[in-house]
Order: C-alpha cells, then sequence, then structure tokens
C-alpha cells in the first residue's frame, strides 16, 4: 500500500512569517517579529489538511552579515515559539545562504521547494507558495505549485491570487485550501 503524498503551503519567510524587517537582513531574534496573521494563516493550513514548510533567501550568510548558526537558532526559537505558544509546527525551514546567480535553491529559483518534496514526499502539483515578492511567485510555478503574492501594489504578477495584506491572506486562505 502507498502512501498518499503531502499537501504542503510554502511560506516565505521576511514579510510573511514575519515583519519584514527595517534594515536589509534579520540578524537577531530581537528582531524577528512574528505577524499574527501568519498563525491565523498556519492554523488554518493545518486544519485543512496541509503541512507547512518556510522557504527563505538568506543572502546575509554569502555576504557575511550574519552567521549560518544564527538564522538556524533564529529559525528553531521560531518552531519552538509556535509549538510551545500556538500548538501548531512547521514541517521544515528551507534556507538558501547563497548570494545571486550562484545556485538552483535561490529564489526565483525553485531548488528549495524541489527539495523539500523529495524530503518530505510532497505534492507540488496539490502545494501552494505564498510570497510577498514576485520571486516567490516564479518559484512556485517552476516548482509546479499554485501561488499566491501578498503585496498591495498594482504591478503585474504571475500568481494565481493576490492578497493586498496578511490581514486579507489570513482571512481568504481557508477558501484558497478547499480547491
Amino acid at each position: 500500500m502507498s502512501r498518499r503524498k503531502l499537501r504542503c503551503v510554502f511560506f516565505d519567510r521576511d514579510g510573511i512569517v514575519n515583519k519584514a524587517p527595517r534594515s536589509r537582513y534579520v540578524e537577531r531574534w530581537d528582531d524577528f517579529h512574528i505577524q499574527p496573521e501568519f498563525v491565523a494563516a498556519l492554523r488554518e493550513t493545518h486544519r485543512r489538511g496541509y503541512v507547512a514548510v518556510v522557504v527563505t533567501n538568506q543572502k546575509g550568510i554569502a555576504k557575511g552579515v550574519i552567521k549560518a548558526r544564527v538564522v538556524r537558532a533564529i529559525h528553531s526559537r521560531l518552531c519552538r515559539v509556535l509549538r510551545k505558544e500556538h500548538g501548531l509546527q512547521l514541517l521544515d525551514v528551507m534556507v538558501c545562504p547563497h548570494g545571486d546567480n550562484e545556485c538552483v535553491c535561490r529564489k526565483p529559483q525553485p531548488g528549495m521547494l524541489l527539495e523539500a518534496a523529495v524530503r518530505h514526499d510532497i505534492d507540488l502539483k496539490k502545494s501552494w507558495m505564498i510570497g510577498d515578492q514576485e520571486r516567490d511567485v516564479e518559484a512556485g510555478l517552476r516548482a509546479g505549485c499554485r501561488t499566491v503574492l501578498v503585496e498591495e501594489g498594482k504591478r503585474p504578477t504571475r500568481a494565481d491570487y493576490r492578497f493586498r495584506n496578511m490581514r486579507e491572506l489570513a482571512e481568504g486562505i481557508s477558501l484558497l485550501l478547499r480547491k
């Protein structure tokens, strides 16, 4: 008997999971502010039978602005806070530590999503990528996912759906995950 593949919601980090940093990088936990709307969206993700994976470009590692171990510590604490304070979990946090054009994992490349799919037996065609930049949408499309852009602007997008802000996403995600 074969196991059924998982359905996943991939979330970009900065601007979706946490408030976008004022400086270019989140360099310590004190600068990492989990958005309550993300918590609500994650809760609905689980309620609808999806797992969740965070996928994040962290060029600051390649530039020497932040150490990889600090990024891992921030993500460990994120997972702990979600579990202990909200009863929620992330299946994984995928990080691209490379600079521009150095790899196949840096969004808009789909490498992190493809790796997560292999690692966790995820059905990408039944999964979603949610981000606040077009490169997040592009990574999701290249991986075969349905996509959501969370952005107030009116620029053209290839995303399947657009929400103006995280509040709209938190309110509308249940409708998306029914499809």
